[in-house]
């Protein structure tokens, strides 16, 4: 027995949603709380770069030492990173997040009691593993929700997380790295209070996280059955043109590609993100002005990334942004070795990291054009976690070079190469891509 009120029919739902209306309602409701996951773990994964400045000399970290143990992370981060993101997969986004974070949380925390380079080096590799799957499991996520024509916008929004950290955290990691008290010097201030936020959040995601589309109350019946349809249809046809499974996409030519490329970029991001204190501290400015200035290319970096991230949504090649980016951020970062005053090297330091940032807002819309399903969850954290050993090799190779050198000429100059390999590949990639991609003629 019915109520006497008629239900409407699908179809009738469906007609009367607006689509781009609900895409910005989605980008309402998921992007602000992840955007702000992501400023708190790129703060906690960098802000080591702020206490180095006082933490190298009372644990005695040479360059060299605090550019392995720094990047030691990323060597936990690697191990853990397939593993993590297909247990999200089983699990839900919801919970799995909410375990990552809080796991980061806690062993950003303790990094502050170490009392020398093992256990620094210790310290970085746990929190490497604890972090392991949050970036490629929300790259999934926005898989999950959101459809091809604003994905591109959504990883920009949600990847805003990297310049705002340092807009945000520069300045304020500059400041906390000056208290004193209660038996803690400042860089441990600096980790414990950063750390805080972490946990917060992590509780957060199990009440504010929808895992997926069909469960979400917040949308209306008609919207539901409008996201569903259109992303079924998307995964369909990658699936007709591009059916891999797990096994297959880690070892597809595109993914390993990707992920050298990503090598590549990340050798700039993390190398430049984790050293830029220290660069500008060089060029002669106070301990408490360093946070300010570091802020100031991460705020061109902001600009870019949204930017560019509308352009590749409009574009029909979505390869050429991300090798254009690079291109940008070689030539800008060698420029910055040879400039002749400390304002033209940090003019030159905001467009490379202008160019960078760039790069990460539309690399991520290339691999969800061919993966979906497991092969996706697999393959894109094949090409982060692969990735993410560049931020290894970035601290590693400045502070090995610095010490050979003596300054920052050369680290800056090797980077800037590692950026052109990735915009070459890149540019490579979309070739090869779009020539494979094209259907053969029909014989007459």
């Amino acid at each position: 027995m019915t109520s006497g009120r008629p239900v409407e029919p699908a179809s009738a739902r469906m007609a009367a949603v607006d689509e781009p209306a609900l895409h910005r309602k989605m980008l309402r409701r998921i992007l602000p709380f992840l955007f702000l996951c992501y400023v708190v773990s790129y703060l906690d994964r960098v802000n080591v770069g702020f206490a180095a400045l006082t933490m190298n000399q009372d644990i005695g970290l040479s360059p060299t030492a605090f550019g392995v143990g720094a990047g030691l992370f990323f060597f936990g981060y690697f191990i853990a990173e397939i593993p993590s993101n297909l247990i999200m997969m089983r699990v839900g986004a919801r919970l799995w997040i909410a375990r990552i974070m809080i796991t980061w949380g806690l062993v950003s925390a303790a990094t502050a009691f170490v009392t020398g380079p093992v256990q620094f080096g210790i310290a970085r590799f746990l929190l490497g593993l604890g972090e392991a799957g949050f970036v490629p499991g929300v790259f999934l996520y926005l898989g999950l929700w959101f459809p091809s024509a604003v994905r591109a916008r959504a990883t920009a929004l949600f990847l805003l997380g990297i310049p705002v950290a340092n807009i945000v955290g520069s300045p304020i990691s500059g400041a906390l790295i000056q208290l004193e008290g209660f038996g803690l010097k400042g860089w441990q201030w600096l980790l414990v209070l950063e750390a805080v936020p972490a946990i917060v959040l992590g509780v957060a995601c199990l009440f504010v996280l929808t895992d997926r589309p069909e469960k979400a109350a917040w949308l209306s019946a008609g919207e539901r059955d409008v996201l569903v349809a259109r992303l079924a249809a998307e995964r369909a046809a990658i699936e007709r043109k591009h059916s891999f499974t797990l096994a297959q996409a880690l070892s597809n030519w595109r993914v390993l590609t990707l992920a050298v490329v990503n090598f590549c970029a990340i050798i700039g991001s993390l190398g430049i993100g984790l050293w830029l204190p220290q660069i500008i501290k060089q060029l002669g400015l106070a301990t408490s002005l360093v946070g300010v200035v570091t802020a100031i290319p991460y705020v061109c970096g902001a600009v870019a990334m949204v930017v560019w991230g509308r352009m590749s949504d409009r574009g029909s090649d979505r390869t050429i942004y991300p090798a254009l980016s690079l291109l940008l951020g070689a030539a800008a970062l060698m420029g910055s070795a040879f400039t002749p005053s400390p304002l033209l090297t940090i003019a030159a330091l905001c467009v490379a990291v202008a160019g960078i940032n760039s790069f990460v807002a539309t690399f991520w819309a290339v691999p969800s054009g061919f993966l979906t399903g497991r092969a996706a969850a697999g393959g894109i954290a094949m090409i982060v976690s692969i990735g993410n050993l560049g931020g290894f090799a970035g601290p590693y190779m400045i502070g090995f070079v610095r010490d050979l050198s003596g300054g920052f000429t050369a680290p800056l100059v090797a980077v800037g190469c590692f950026l052109l390999v990735g915009a070459t590949l890149m540019l490579v990639f979309g070739r090869l891509v779009r020539r494979h991609d094209v259907p053969a003629p029909v014989p007459a």
